[in-house]
């Protein structure tokens, strides 16, 4: 199996995937419904969308497992299916990639708030190690913790995973909010106080994703180059912020050319690991691919 780490110390960047959700919903899923079944459903769908993101040029590439959680997983009746569900995903997109690109497994939030009495920090712990352990089982390389907003779950996420797998461990925080001191996290996270958090618990990659665009994203990444100097970093940004047009509809605007006209950039602040989140697609991280490549061979 590939090994982030050193997939990164090898060829220096690399080229990650974009969104997932926008291209289920192109082929049917339905508003109300898990897209994490989809993966036992329609399995081909899932594939073909890890598939796309391959031959676009990802060395990296997620699988469909962003609410795998019981607690989200839950809702929709699925909660004795956790296994199964991260499992399959997991081997989904290892089937679509082959054996020599990175299955980066996703694990976002739950929605418990732990300071809010939602859950206990025990229920949270078995919540992400439930999942972790399928997602490696189905052939996973690494997992992600993203889209964090608290330092206590995204730490828990990243123990959970760490202490009972053998992948390595990314931790990924959106910081949406500007404020004189610098981006922060919904719940006042700093990427310095990210950092020094989820390196404790273990995490081997640091990083951000959705929330900003490409050219704002630039900030966070110094930001957490300085915080932890030799660490990788990850970067998913949206492609933009996304604007609702007057029918209704959300429109993100930054073209492929725009995000790959930022890559350099990222790079110069840190970024190991470069693709996309909200509104990013196969057209996206082609470009990404194109300009990482142009970066590396100059």
């Amino acid at each position: 199996m590939p090994n982030l780490l050193t997939a990164v110390k090898t060829k220096g960047i690399l080229v990650s995937d974009g969104g997932w959700g926008s291209f289920l919903v192109a082929r049917g899923l339905r508003p109300g419904e898990s897209p994490e079944r989809w993966n036992l459903d329609h399995p081909d769908e899932v594939r073909g969308i890890a598939r796309m993101y391959a031959e676009a040029g990802a060395d990296v590439v997620l699988t469909n497992t962003f609410g795998g959680t019981r607690f989200k997983l839950e809702h929709f009746g699925l909660a004795d299916r956790v296994g199964e569900i991260n499992e399959t995903a997991a081997r989904l997109s290892r089937e679509a990639v082959g054996p020599d690109k990175i299955v980066l497994a996703s694990m976002g939030p739950t929605g418990k708030i732990l300071m809010m009495g939602d859950v206990s920090e025990a229920e949270l712990y078995e919540a992400f190690k439930e999942q972790a352990v399928a997602l490696e089982k189905g052939g996973a390389d690494a997992v992600t913790v993203e889209t964090m907003t608290a330092l206590d779950e995204g730490g828990i996420a990243v123990r959970a995973a760490k202490e009972n797998t053998a992948l390595t461990i990314v931790a990924s925080f959106t910081f949406d909010t500007k404020t004189p001191q610098g981006y922060r996290t919904m719940m006042g996270v700093s990427p310095e106080m990210m950092a020094e958090a989820m390196l404790d618990a273990g995490a081997d990659v640091l990083g951000a994703n959705c929330s900003l665009g490409s050219g704002d994203m630039v900030e966070v990444i110094a930001a957490l180059h300085a915080a932890a100097p030799g660490i990788p970093l990850i970067v998913h940004p949206n492609a933009g912020k996304p604007e609702q047009q007057p029918d209704g509809s959300i429109v993100y605007p930054e073209t492929p050319a725009c995000m790959a006209g930022n890559v350099p950039a990222l790079i110069d602040a840190g970024a190991s690991i470069i693709g996309g989140c909200c509104g990013t697609g196969p057209d996206h991280i082609r470009a990404i691919r194109a300009a990482v490549d142009t970066t590396l061979a100059g």
